[in-house]
């Protein structure tokens, strides 16, 4: 058994001093952090409870939202100023788990989320994630799960969260507290690729807290949507999944947005496809293009090479969707 102790800090600095040694782990609803130390790949040495801290959904000047660390999931889904503004992130909370793990979820729970990868949970295979220098077993394993987009030979673990891959789309930032003072990062930045050290997975510190995830206003975002192709419609995690927005000028694209889910080693943006759509016409074909310029990088390896060509069909399909709406 791992000894380990408790403390429920007042604030946000009463949890950075708890946080200061770098032996504790902030636990908000543990719809994570639980699971992954029942597996014995997390051993905190304290549990430092948030779950009481930074749990509003306020507005902001601009017309954006600014969510608390630890709003709920089901929170953040059902409020008014989400479902009317960023239509996209209630759809990905609502894609992205049970009712009762939503409601369980928090916010910096969720953009913290670990892979889900079974060979990082499985203690006798080799994983440089879970123990850095041993191999990647997926590489040449059951990989069906895994990433074609951001890999390298040290990790192919597909990144697992629905909420961030709308994250992803909608350029949020995430506000950061930590002993060095407070700062910003924004979303896109705060994943890092796995490279050869696929252990340091985001750009926050152990000494560090998430307090907030900013939205900025896009009148884009109101004409936004979520798709996600998962093996049963129940709580699954996706294979492939698509954020998407879209504004027309009559049948020209005039801006464009897409981040994939399922894919890649972090939420990914999908920039290439993005800067091919921009004036361009409105058709299947142009979308179809857009899609196989952007999965051009993939890599597949053996059980899901499908991915690739499955995410060229949900990008087309969710911008086609988009594009019928918008006309």
């Amino acid at each position: 058994m791992n000894e380990l102790t408790y403390r429920r800090p007042r604030d946000t600095a009463d949890a950075l001093e708890a946080l200061a040694h770098g032996q504790g782990k902030p636990l908000a609803g543990g719809t994570n952090l639980v699971d992954l130390m029942r597996q014995n790949v997390e051993h905190p040495g304290a549990l430092v409870d948030v779950s009481r801290l930074a749990r509003t959904i306020e507005g902001l000047p601009d017309g954006g939202l600014r969510l608390g660390a630890g709003a709920k999931n089901s929170a953040v889904a059902a409020d008014r100023r989400v479902r009317e503004r960023f239509p996209v992130l209630a759809e990905a909370i609502l894609h992205g788990a049970s009712g009762q793990i939503r409601n369980m979820a928090s916010i910096a729970g969720n953009v913290m989320q670990r892979t889900r990868c079974p060979y990082f949970y499985d203690g006798a295979a080799r994983c440089n994630k879970r123990a850095p220098g041993t191999g990647c077993d997926a590489i040449h394993g059951v990989n069906r799960m895994h990433a074609v987009l951001g890999t390298s030979a040290s990790c192919i673990a597909a990144h697992p969260s629905d909420l961030c891959v709308a994250l992803a789309l909608l350029d949020a930032t995430v506000q950061i507290s930590g002993p060095r003072g407070d700062r910003a990062v924004a979303i896109n930045d705060f994943y890092r690729l796995p490279g050869d050290s696929p252990h340091i997975e985001t750009a926050l510190a152990i000494d560090e807290l998430i307090t907030a995830v900013d939205l900025p206003a896009a009148p884009i975002a109101q004409r936004s949507l979520y798709r996600k192709v998962r093996d049963r419609s129940s709580f699954a995690f996706a294979l492939v999944s698509v954020a998407a927005a879209l504004e027309l000028d009559g049948t020209t694209i005039r801006d464009v947005r897409i981040a994939l889910g399922g894919v890649a080693t972090r939420p990914w943006r999908a920039r290439l496809a993005e800067d091919a759509l921009r004036g361009q016409p409105v058709s299947e074909a142009v979308f179809r293009r857009a899609a196989e310029l952007e999965l051009a990088p993939a890599v597949g390896h053996g059980h899901n090479d499908f991915k690739i060509e499955l995410a060229r069909r949900v990008i087309t399909g969710a911008l086609d969707e988009l594009a019928g709406a918008s006309r």
